[in-house]
């Protein structure tokens, strides 16, 4: 461990509830780092919880600690567990799909369920509602100060036993590629697709060329034009949309200097498909 523990949920910071974790880890050792992905998911949106661990946590130092608190299921029978990456990181979480993406993108050694009859924040068997704070942030700060080893979290699941949510696919023809608007970046509007950039390449798009994009919500068309791919923003005029290839290496949409989910009204998941077609020219 390297004293790393990273957090996110869904919180906000409009309220004490953030604090309250990062002193609970803090009780547990004053000399941790303790630094923060986002805690501004959206209320109980598990799906971007995993995006965006999936985002950040290959990034990080081996060994580091993240604990992912988006519990619509609080207090339920859902498992709390402690997950090991193929990238050595570990990962604190309900298993509630939280995982999904670091599960299917970058891979699961180990997962182990925390007993929380030993990890738990003492006198607080009381409280159902805050699991955050009493089980996920003591156990995090516990692993990564070293207090406690992952073999003692608790018992060994089966490395394929996360919960995991529904993962859209990415379908090809001879001159077309589709798949799905997984998410946003939020702050500025782009459409990040779960299509990879080799993929999208290997139906012979180049750089320079006008793509004929498709967003579709279901079966309702919303959004069809012809845009540039190219490498940076800057490879447009400013309010021209652009497809350019994103941080994670998959397929995105922008406006430059614009926020394109707001002009056109472009929502995120399964039932937003997107295609992208050669043309002529």
């Amino acid at each position: 461990m390297n004293r790393l523990l990273v957090f996110q949920s869904d919180f906000g910071l409009a309220d004490g509830a953030v604090a309250a974790m990062i002193g609970v880890a803090h009780d547990v050792d004053m000399d941790l780092k303790i630094y923060n992905i986002t805690h501004d998911i959206a209320p109980y949106n598990i799906w971007e919880a995993s995006y965006r661990l999936f985002q950040s946590v290959q990034f990080w130092p081996k060994g580091t600690v993240f604990v992912s608190i988006v519990d619509p299921g609080v207090g339920s029978d859902r498992k709390a567990v402690v997950a090991r990456t193929k990238g050595g990181h570990y990962i604190v979480t309900p298993d509630n799909g939280t995982l999904t993406h670091i599960k299917k993108f970058i891979g699961i050694e180990s997962v182990r369920e925390i007993e929380e009859a030993i990890h738990r924040r003492e006198t607080s068997e009381y409280s159902h509602t805050f699991h955050g704070r009493d089980v996920f942030a003591f156990t995090g700060a516990k692993l990564a100060s070293q207090k406690i080893s992952f073999e003692e979290v608790g018992e060994k699941l089966k490395e394929d036993s996360p919960v995991e949510m529904e993962v859209g696919g990415v379908f090809k023809t001879q001159d077309s590629i589709m798949g799905n608007i997984d998410i946003l970046d939020v702050r500025f509007g782009s459409l990040w697709t779960n299509i990879p950039r080799e993929d999208f390449l290997s139906i012979g798009f180049k750089y320079g060329d006008r793509v004929e994009v498709s967003i579709k919500n279901g079966p309702t068309l919303i959004y069809n034009n012809r845009i540039v791919f190219g490498k940076s923003f800057a490879d447009v005029y400013v309010s021209e949309q652009i497809i350019y290839v994103n941080s994670l290496l998959r397929m995105a949409l922008a406006i430059n200097q614009g926020n394109f989910a707001k002009a056109y009204n472009i929502g995120t998941g399964l039932y937003w498909t997107i295609e992208f077609k050669k043309t002529i020219q």
